[in-house]
């Protein structure tokens, strides 16, 4: 039986479905960006903050950025995990990888928290 130190508990289904679920939700989300631009071409800043001021559009905004998070975890740790391995760098990847994974979260964590901020701020 293989063990990886950062999986974390996690299986393959798990993170191919919530790859799924996420593109879905990411989909659904620039579609109807995409539909607020369409339906008003020439939309200035008031119109564009009074949309995003309303709180189905904010919570919307923050399933998105929820999201976006996610997906982009569950693919920087795939590509952790299949490309920094012990049989192409030697005993260096566990180090590499580990290193790789914190600063992917960190990035991912100061998104979140930017975009929080940016959402739900005065």
């Amino acid at each position: 039986m293989v063990t990886n130190i950062s999986s974390f508990g996690r299986n393959g289904v798990f993170d191919w479905a919530v790859q799924r679920l996420t593109a879905l939700i990411l989909a659904a989300y620039a579609f109807c960006l995409l539909g607020s631009l369409l339906a008003n071409p020439d939309m200035d800043y008031q119109q564009w903050q009074a949309l995003f001021s309303t709180t189905p559009m904010r919570i919307f905004s923050l399933s998105a950025l929820l999201s976006i998070c996610a997906h982009g975890w569950i693919g920087m740790w795939t590509i952790s995990t299949d490309y920094l391995t012990t049989d192409l760098l030697g005993k260096k990847a566990i180090v590499l990888r580990i290193l790789f994974q914190l600063t992917c979260l960190l990035f991912v964590f100061v998104y979140l928290v930017w975009g929080i901020q940016i959402l739900w701020g005065n």
